[in-house]
C-alpha cells in the first residue's frame, strides 16, 4: 500500500498554492495563560471553504489522469471534505456528486451546492453515505474519492510544513481526527523534519473509533453520537490507522461538552469561530494541561463551519454560565 512521505507533501505544494495561500499561525497570550503552554493556533478556518481539507482536494484533482477525470468525482461527506471536492472540481472543470447523511449541516450543504456540486442526502451517518456513493460511482463510471486517499493526505500535509517553517521551535502539535488525513499529513511533515516533536490526535468520547483502534492496534467499528461533524467517524481506515500507529505520540478523547466549551473560549480569546471539530485541539490541550506545561504548542483549528443554531446554543449556554 502506498505511504505518503515528506517528498510527496513537498510536491503537493505546487498544486495547493496555485489556488491557496498559507494560512496564519498566530500566538495568543491570554490563551497561553489559560492552557499553561506557549500556545499558537494554526488557522485552517481561514481557508476559502472554511476548513483544511481543501488542500487535499486540490492536490487530488490535479493528480488525476484524464481518464479518471472524465466520469466526474463522487464522494461522501458531513460537509468539509465535500466542500473540498466541490471546490477542486470547480477549479478543474469537473463534475462532483456528493452524498451527505440526512440532517447534514445546512450551511455546508449550501456551500457545496454553491460550488457547483450535486448533493444527495442518503443514510443516517457519514459511513452509510460513503458506502452507498462508492457503489454509485462504480455504476456510473465516475472516480470515487475516499476520505483518506493518499493524495488527500499529501495535500493537507502542506499545513504541517507551514507550521514547521514558521515555528521550528514547536514542541507539540495537537490535531483533530475524523478519518485521519490531517493528523497523518501533519505528523509525516513535522516528524520527518523534527523527529522529537510530539503529535497528539484528539477525538470525541462520543465517537471514539479511531482512538480505540489506535490504542488497541486492531481494526474495529464503534459507536458514533458526537455533535462534532468533523469527528463523526464510526469506521476506521487502514491507511490512516497504519500511519497514526507509526507517527502519533498520543491520542486522547474529550467529551462533547468540552468541545463546546472550547468553541466558546476560542471566540473569547482569538475572536475566531471554530466548529466543534475545529475546537478539539484546544479541548485536548485543556484536558492534558499538566503534560503540556512549559511547551510550545500548536493547536490546529481545522475548520470554522459551525451551524448557526449550534453556535447560538453554545454562546447562550456559556454566557449564562459566566453570569451564574
Amino acid at each position: 500500500m502506498p505511504s505518503t512521505t515528506l517528498c510527496d507533501i513537498l510536491k503537493a505544494r505546487s498544486h495547493v498554492y496555485q489556488y491557496l495561500s498559507p494560512t496564519p499561525l498566530h500566538h495568543y497570550p491570554t490563551l497561553s495563560k489559560l492552557t499553561g503552554t506557549e500556545t499558537w493556533i494554526k488557522h485552517e478556518n481561514h481557508q476559502p471553504v472554511g476548513a483544511f481539507k481543501v488542500r487535499g482536494g486540490l492536490h487530488l484533482a490535479a493528480s488525476l489522469t484524464s481518464a479518471q477525470k472524465k466520469g466526474g468525482l463522487y464522494t461522501a461527506s458531513t460537509g468539509n471534505h465535500g466542500q473540498s471536492i466541490a471546490f477542486a472540481a470547480r477549479a478543474f472543470g469537473l463534475s462532483a456528486t456528493i452524498a451527505v447523511p440526512h440532517g447534514a449541516n445546512k450551511g455546508k450543504v449550501a456551500a457545496m451546492k454553491g460550488l457547483g456540486a450535486d448533493v444527495v442526502e442518503y443514510g443516517e451517518d457519514f459511513d452509510t453515505a460513503r458506502e452507498w456513493i462508492k457503489k454509485v460511482a462504480l455504476d456510473k463510471g465516475g472516480y470515487f474519492v475516499g476520505p483518506t486517499d493518499e493524495a488527500l493526505i499529501q495535500g493537507v500535509g502542506t499545513y504541517g510544513l507551514e507550521i514547521m517553517e514558521e515555528l521550528p521551535q514547536v514542541d507539540v502539535i495537537i490535531v483533530p481526527v475524523g478519518a485521519g488525513s490531517g493528523a497523518c499529513g501533519t505528523a509525516i511533515a513535522a516528524k520527518t523534519i523534527k523527529p522529537d516533536i510530539k503529535i497528539i490526535g484528539v477525538q470525541s468520547v462520543q465517537a471514539p473509533t479511531q482512538q480505540q483502534c489506535w490504542k488497541t492496534g486492531t481494526m474495529q467499528q464503534g459507536g458514533m453520537a458526537t455533535i462534532a461533524e468533523g469527528l463523526a467517524t464510526r469506521v476506521p481506515f487502514t491507511n490512516t490507522q497504519n500511519l497514526m500507529q507509526q507517527y502519533l505520540d498520543d491520542f486522547i478523547l474529550v467529551e462533547d461538552s468540552v468541545l463546546e466549551q472550547a468553541v466558546y473560549l476560542l471566540i473569547a480569546h482569538t475572536h475566531n469561530v471554530a466548529e466543534e471539530a475545529g475546537a478539539a485541539s484546544l479541548a485536548a490541550a485543556l484536558t492534558i494541561k499538566e503534560k503540556l506545561a512549559g511547551k510550545t504548542t500548536v493547536l490546529v483549528m481545522s475548520g470554522g463551519n459551525i451551524a448557526p443554531e449550534r453556535l447560538h446554543h453554545i454562546l447562550t449556554e456559556y454566557n449564562n454560565a459566566q453570569m451564574d
